[in-house]
């Protein structure tokens, strides 16, 4: 029975802490892995498990490096992220460098995007384990503080890192975004950090799922005109649309 199978590869997750699909074979030889795929989405969906390339981590796995709140949000809103994730990861081209913050929606770029030879800066701790094992990525973790409620790393020194360091791109993913308030997150070294990988870049891309829209954290890192393009889904009002669209920047 489909409900039976679940059951057991979400309890073979919590026992392993995690499995890949080539595992998931071995103790289920009469399921395809394209329905394995399916069983491992649902359970994402329910909250239970975290999808990684090649397989998946138990959520109580997770949970002992990051506590509650990570784990929460990956869970969360998961179809839009998926659909930010592969419009995000069409954008990046073979041999070009760029920055990914540590977001739960850069975790789900982080899983799209193919494997090709690029060079990646990140502040996610999650975001930098999924990509270091795509075997052509060459991938940089920035040090400093580490923040278990979104498993990123921040510095107020981050600008001396960036200042040696050069990448054609920024990828990064927001909290919250009104248009009078921008871009904005709960914490400040992490604005600051955000706020210098926005300067350093040639070009900015904002990934921003709907439920983000008319919420304000404390810390403002970008506004409308810092941008480039903005990477949302389907459910993103059409009157914001315009407004991007008056300031030339591109609504995907």
């Amino acid at each position: 029975m489909k409900r039976d199978r679940i059951e057991e590869i979400a309890d073979l997750l919590d026992k392993r802490g995690k499995l890949t699909l080539e595992q998931l074979d071995g103790f289920f030889p009469h399921v395809s892995q394209m329905t394995l795929r399916r069983d491992l989405l649902q359970l994402e969906q329910a909250g239970r498990i975290i999808r990684v390339r090649g397989g998946a981590m138990s959520v109580k796995e997770v949970q002992k490096v990051s506590g509650e709140p990570y784990t929460k949000k990956t869970a969360t809103h998961v179809n839009e992220k998926i659909a930010i994730a592969q419009k995000a990861a069409g954008l990046v081209e073979e041999n070009c460098s760029l920055f990914i913050d540590g977001g739960t929606t850069a975790l789900a770029l982080a899983k799209e995007l193919p494997d090709l030879h690029v060079h990646v800066f990140t502040n996610g701790l999650a975001v930098a384990i999924e990509l270091s094992q795509k075997k052509n990525m060459n991938v940089s973790m920035l040090g400093g503080q580490v923040m278990k409620e979104n498993l990123s790393t921040a510095s107020p020194v981050a600008k001396a890192y960036f200042d040696a360091t050069n990448f054609e791109l920024a990828i990064i993913s927001s909290t919250a975004f009104t248009p009078e308030n921008g871009f904005s997150c709960s914490s400040q070294i992490e604005a600051d950090l955000l706020r210098q990988a926005r300067k350093k870049a040639k070009s900015l891309y904002m990934m921003l799922d709907s439920s983000k829209i008319g919420k304000i954290m404390p810390y403002t890192f970008a506004h409308i005109e810092d941008i480039d393009v903005l990477i949302t889904d389907e459910n993103f009002p059409s009157d914001l649309k315009e407004l991007f669209a008056e300031k030339n920047i591109v609504v995907m």
